[in-house]
């Protein structure tokens, strides 16, 4: 019975090995790559780490209509993972992700 624990060890040990050794090493951003305004590869878990409910909440404060505006930024934020400073203009900031995103009356959809 131990003898087949210990085997089965021995043929487990090495996957984990090689799993541990590879995440010890540098990410390698040379295999990045940008694909319809979305980052591929180790890249993309640092975009994620935006607060876009409080970038918005911040970038909404003197709008008419702050609800409407944060509602409209965070979707923008979240596919652009962008929010541009300031509390108005400045949309070229965050590229053309962000400008090019309109409503379905075709208008700009990001304020």
């Amino acid at each position: 019975m131990a003898t087949g624990h210990l085997l089965l060890l021995l043929a487990i040990l090495p996957f984990f090995l090689t799993k541990v050794s590879s995440d010890l090493k540098p990410e390698d951003n040379s295999h990045n790559t940008i694909q319809g305004g979305l980052m591929r590869g180790p890249t993309r878990r640092l975009m994620q780490e935006i607060d876009c409910g409080g970038l918005c909440k911040q970038r909404c404060s003197l709008h008419s209509r702050p609800n409407v505006c944060r509602r409209a930024c965070g979707t923008c934020c979240l596919r652009c993972k962008c929010v541009p400073p300031g509390t108005s203009g400045n949309q070229e900031a965050c590229g053309t992700c962000y400008t090019g995103m309109t409503t379905h009356g075709n208008r700009t959809k990001c304020p």
